[in-house]
C-alpha cells in the first residue's frame, strides 16, 4: 500500500469514527433482573363481586391490591364523596349501573387476557429499560387494570399504575359519542395506545416541574425531557403514538420544522411567562390555532423533543440522569445547538 492509499485508509477510517455517535438511548437490558409484569385485573374482581360474597371478597380485594383499592373506592369509583363504612354498597350501586355494565361487556370483547399478558410484556421491558437509565430511581411495585366510570385513563398513586381499560374501548365505541368527545380524544382512545399513555404518566409523575422561572421555554424543555425518557424506555414504539399525533401531522412537522421553530424563536416567544400562551401551545385540541389548522396540538412539547435530541447528540457524557436533574432550560437550548 502507498502513501497516498495509506492515507486514504486512515481518513475514511477517522470518519467511520466520527459518524458513529453515541446513541444513549442504545442500551443492554438482559442483565437486569426483574420479574415479569403481570396486569392485576380489578376490572374482574369488581363484577365478580354479589350481595352475598362482597364482604368477604372485598376483604380479599384489600390485601391483594393494598392501599390502591381504598383510592379506587372513594376517589375513582365514588369520586370523593361520603361511602358507608363497609365500602360494599359503593362498589355494588357502581357494577350495577347498566351504562357501567354494557362498557365492562365492550371491555371483554376489546381485551383478551391475551392482550392484556402482552401489555404486561412490553411494560417489563419498559421497567427494565428505566433501571439501566435511573438504577437509584424506584419503579412501580403494582400494575392494575380497572374501571373508571369513563373518569380516569392513568393513575399512578401508591407506587401503582392503574390503567383505566373503559378509557381505551376503541375510538368509535358509542359510549365516547354519548359523552360527545371531541375526535382528537377519541382517536387515541384504543388499545394501540394504552402502553405509552401509562409510561407517560408515570414518567410525568417521577419528575416534577418545579422550576421558579416560568415561561414558555421552561414548558417546552420539561416535556421535552419526558418525551425523551418515553422514546428511552418505548423504543418500539411509533412517535406518533408516544405524540398522539397522527401521521399527517407528524409529516406536517418534519416538514416544517425549521418555520416552527422560527415562530417560537422570534419576538421571544420563548421567554414569555404569560400562562395563556404557554397553555395554548402545551395543551390538547385539534390544532395549533396560532399557528395552522394543520400543525398539531402541543407543538411546544414535541418542539421541546427536538432541542433536547439535539443536546443529547452533542453530549455523550450527559445521561438521562443528568438531563431530568437539569433544570437550566436556557443553558439545554444554548448546548442542544439546535438549527433545524
Amino acid at each position: 500500500m502507498n502513501y497516498t492509499l495509506k492515507f486514504l485508509a486512515i481518513l475514511l477510517f477517522v470518519n467511520f469514527l466520527t459518524g458513529c455517535k453515541h446513541n444513549q438511548l442504545d442500551v443492554d437490558t438482559s442483565k437486569v433482573t426483574l420479574d415479569p409484569i403481570v396486569f392485576k385485573r380489578l376490572d374482574k374482581d369488581v363484577f365478580s363481586l354479589t350481595p352475598e360474597n362482597c364482604q368477604l371478597k372485598m376483604g380479599e380485594f384489600e390485601k391483594k391490591y393494598s392501599t390502591f383499592y381504598m383510592r379506587y373506592i372513594s376517589s375513582i369509583v365514588n369520586n370523593g364523596g361520603k361511602i358507608d363504612s363497609l365500602y360494599s354498597q359503593t362498589l355494588l350501586r357502581f357494577i350495577a349501573n347498566k351504562d357501567i355494565q354494557t362498557a365492562y361487556n365492550d371491555l371483554n370483547k376489546t381485551y383478551s387476557d391475551n392482550d392484556i399478558e402482552l401489555i404486561g410484556d412490553e411494560m417489563t421491558e419498559a421497567v427494565k429499560r428505566f433501571k439501566v437509565f435511573f438504577p437509584k430511581r424506584k419503579t412501580p411495585k403494582q400494575f392494575v387494570t380497572f374501571m373508571s366510570g369513563f373518569q380516569y385513563n392513568v393513575v399512578y398513586v401508591d407506587s401503582t399504575i392503574g390503567v383505566g381499560l373503559d378509557m381505551y374501548l376503541g375510538s368509535k365505541n358509542p359510549f365516547y359519542s354519548m359523552m360527545q368527545l371531541p375526535n382528537f380524544r377519541t382517536r387515541t382512545m384504543n388499545k394501540e395506545h394504552v402502553l405509552s399513555d401509562a409510561v407517560r404518566g408515570w414518567v410525568i409523575t417521577e419528575f416534577d416541574n418545579a422550576d421558579p422561572v416560568n415561561n414558555l421555554l421552561n414548558h417546552m424543555i420539561f416535556y421535552g425531557k419526558l418525551f425523551y425518557v418515553c422514546d428511552g424506555l418505548l423504543p418500539n414504539v411509533q412517535d406518533s403514538i408516544k405524540m398522539g399525533y397522527t401521521t399527517a401531522q407528524m409529516n406536517y412537522l418534519d416538514k416544517y420544522e425549521k418555520n416552527v421553530w422560527g415562530f417560537f424563536a422570534k419576538d421571544n416567544k420563548l421567554y414569555d411567562n404569560d400562562l395563556k400562551l404557554v397553555s395554548e401551545f402545551t395543551s390538547d385540541g385539534p390544532f395549533t390555532r396560532a399557528i395552522s389548522k394543520e400543525c398539531p396540538p402541543r407543538v411546544a412539547m414535541w418542539l421541546g423533543q427536538q432541542i433536547v435530541k439535539s443536546y443529547m447528540e452533542h453530549n455523550d457524557d450527559v445521561t438521562l440522569e443528568d438531563l431530568m436533574n437539569e433544570k437550566d432550560a436556557q443553558k439545554i437550548l444554548s448546548k442542544s445547538k439546535y438549527k433545524p
